[in-house]
């Protein structure tokens, strides 16, 4: 079995702020820390500059996507429609330390976040994104289209419900007051918006992606 390769993790907002050696010395500086903002690194040195850098040049930064689709593949997918918003989440441990948020799909700018919520999942931050950019959308008037990279959570906004079966406990009581206001906004509520599938293989991530695979 291969040796996991270390991870050095850079904390620019959080209880305490420096690069951290391990997963568990960073979640102990970002866990319940409101707009908390951290990333990992491969190299001590790469982490250190980030460290001593605007994290706005880490955070959603990739580099360049090559797609492994034939050009005939990629022709009938065709490119995104940047009239939308993206919404994605990030959870580091399942469960974990979760956040979500949604951005303008074509200049990336952040439209709305929440978290980082101490204990959560990626479905219930996919499910809870879908339904804060649906809120958004409705709220603003707006004809833009949905993107998610989540089947799951395209399910169960379809559903009208949050299928998770992970159990309600204290610490988790925050995250879970959000799920039933999100429940409870769909069965109260239409709206004529889209929800697509983001193209992940044709397209790379998704521009809402937080940068932190």
């Amino acid at each position: 079995m291969s040796k996991k390769k270390k991870k050095y993790y850079t904390v620019w907002k959080g209880h305490k702020t420096g690069v951290f050696e391990s997963w568990n010395d960073c979640k102990a500086q970002v866990k319940d820390y409101q707009g908390a903002v951290y990333k990992s690194f491969d190299t001590f040195d790469a982490a250190k500059k980030a460290l001593n850098s605007n994290y706005k040049d880490f955070i959603g930064k990739k580099t360049a996507f090559k797609s492994e689709l034939s050009e005939a593949q990629l022709k009938k997918i065709g490119q995104p429609n940047y009239n939308s918003i993206a919404v994605d989440a990030a959870s580091s441990g399942n469960p974990g330390v979760m956040e979500y948020r949604g951005v303008d799909t074509k200049t990336k700018k952040q439209l709305f976040i929440q978290g980082p919520f101490p204990e959560g999942t990626n479905n219930i931050g996919e499910f809870l994104a879908l339904v804060h950019g649906l809120a958004f959308l409705k709220q603003h008037n707006s004809d833009r289209i949905l993107y998610t990279d989540s089947k799951i959570a395209m399910s169960w906004v379809r559903k009208k419900t949050c299928n998770t079966k992970l159990p309600r406990n204290e610490k988790n009581a925050k995250l879970f007051e959000l799920v039933d206001r999100g429940v409870k906004w769909l069965n109260e509520n239409t709206y004529t918006t889209t929800i697509v599938k983001w193209e992940t293989k044709a397209w790379g991530e998704i521009p809402a992606d937080f940068g932190r695979k």
